[in-house]
């Protein structure tokens, strides 16, 4: 069958239901039917619109006060750009002692090529390691080339090799 005789078989049975129907009958369909349009118009529309602006007006002062961060950011970041970079002086095997005895570390062996840097930690505190490495990152701007670090049995105990390059002054 096709699709129009289907609707055409479908508006005559509404029409013979309609039919049968008295006035009054027809008057509580024709309301329930406005009422059940209503609804689902309401739910389907009116209400998600709704919420998402009542949410949306909750989440306001913070994006503002989150752009107000921003911005202030931003302007920092202006000013920082235009001053000249701190120039870094260039790592001695003194200044690599000094910083590794104010984190309680001693290294086993300690080679200084040029801007390059080996060395090897024995049984060293974990957090006192990392402690010297985040020192060593800001200070001199040595970056971390290649570790290798190895757990003992012992808590928060490893031991590191790890080779170090420090970032050109430019």
């Amino acid at each position: 069958m096709s699709s129009a005789g289907l609707f055409e078989q479908s508006r005559q049975s509404f029409s013979k239901f309609w039919s049968m129907r008295d006035a009054r009958e027809r008057k509580v369909l024709i309301a329930t039917s406005l009422l059940l349009l209503l609804t689902l118009i309401y739910a389907m529309l009116i209400a998600p619109a709704l919420n998402g602006r009542e949410q949306l007006s909750k989440s306001l002062p913070q994006l503002r006060q989150q752009v107000a961060q921003l911005q202030a950011l931003s302007k920092k970041a202006t000013e920082l750009s235009g001053k000249p970079r701190q120039t870094v002086e260039n790592i001695s095997r003194e200044n690599m002692a000094a910083a590794l005895a104010r984190n309680n570390l001693k290294s086993q062996t300690l080679h200084l090529n040029g801007d390059h840097v080996t060395l090897r930690l024995t049984s060293a505190s974990f957090a006192s390691t990392l402690s010297w490495l985040n020192e060593m990152q800001t200070t001199a701007q040595l970056i971390v080339l290649e570790a290798k670090i190895v757990a003992l049995p012992q808590l928060d105990k490893v031991d590191v090799t790890m080779t170090l390059r420090q970032a050109r002054n430019e």
